[in-house]
């Protein structure tokens, strides 16, 4: 394989990492039956808080978890507002972004375009040698390894263990998950806060290895295609790591469009418009069509790839009679 076709799939794998953390953080949050629509904001105040605290600390690993603590806290405020409070999620996920968006702008403001630390390369001995594989996805950072034992872990959890089916359950159908002596809100509880925690590790993650640094709203946006993306996956850790790939993949050629001489605006603009149009794709009902059309050997190929159906209490409140 071309060397420079290697070093351009390895360079997706890392700049996917921050978008797969957000994604799957996500996508055990809605299984929950929880919607954190705070992640445009929580990411960049998760970005300025990390690489501030690894600036002021001269260590990326304090900026981690300081990133992963604020996306825990936000996530907390949501969860909280739905289950004690009885607030609408959207509303307060909504606003949490705004707001987190304009602290990250006025806390940040003394820390605008400086250089800092960033999480080193530890190519893994042995796997990094091995020829292609080894060097598209064993020549980065810790960061980058934890997004993909991530993905592999998380799907594990979800279908292969008891609390997984539990996840599952106070999603789908939390009165029935609680008569089986689930304790649907505390679950909501912890899941949110994990999801969160995720999501405010990718913001961290953005500052410390892929936009390395701090400056207003660098990478304001990717929140809001990480929504896309859970919905585009269908709430399934494969498919949600796979659309964060083309996503970044679709970026990589944007660039190398524009390099070619393509309109700016187009180029920067054609993954979100394909994005859309993908969402829009799910959302019409247009799949359901294709799976009862194809020939029935195709039939459950396509449903598993194509069908993308939200968690049934997705956004509903469970109140214990």
């Amino acid at each position: 394989m071309d060397s420079e076709l290697i070093r351009n799939l390895a360079s997706i794998v890392a700049l996917s990492a921050p978008l797969v953390m957000a994604s799957i953080g996500e996508t055990i949050t809605e299984r929950a039956g929880v919607v954190n629509l705070s992640l445009d904001g929580t990411i960049l105040l998760s970005a300025m808080t990390g690489f501030v605290a690894a600036y002021t600390s001269n260590n990326v690993w304090v900026g981690v978890l300081a990133g992963v603590a604020v996306g825990a806290v936000v996530a907390l405020i949501v969860a909280a507002s739905s289950i004690e409070l009885h607030q609408d999620q959207v509303a307060v996920g909504f606003v949490l972004t705004l707001l987190c968006d304009e602290l990250s702008a006025f806390l940040g403001q003394d820390y605008t375009r400086l250089p800092g630390p960033s999480v080193p390369y530890w190519p893994i001995p042995f796997l990094s040698d091995i020829p292609i594989i080894g060097q598209i996805f064993f020549t980065h950072n810790v960061l980058v390894y934890f997004s993909l034992f991530l993905i592999v872990f998380v799907w594990w959890w979800m279908y292969r263990t008891r609390p997984g089916l539990a996840l599952r359950g106070i999603g789908e159908r939390p009165a029935a998950a609680f008569v089986r002596g689930a304790n649907v809100n505390r679950l909501r509880y912890l899941y949110t806060l994990i999801g969160g925690g995720l999501v405010g590790m990718a913001g961290a993650t953005y500052s410390l290895s892929v936009k390395l640094g701090w400056s207003e709203g660098h990478v304001r946006g990717n929140g809001w295609i990480a929504l896309a993306i859970v919905i585009f996956g269908g709430w399934h850790p494969f498919r949600v790591a796979f659309g964060a790939y083309l996503f970044a993949a679709l970026r990589a050629l944007s660039s190398f469009m524009q390099q070619l001489g393509a309109s700016v605006v187009l180029v920067n603009a054609t993954p979100w418009i394909l994005m859309i149009l993908t969402l829009l794709l799910v959302g019409s009902g247009a799949t359901e069509r294709l799976i009862a059309i194809s020939p029935p050997g195709a039939r459950r190929f396509l449903r598993g790839v194509l069908r993308a159906t939200p968690p049934e209490s997705l956004g509903v409140e469970f109140r214990r009679e």
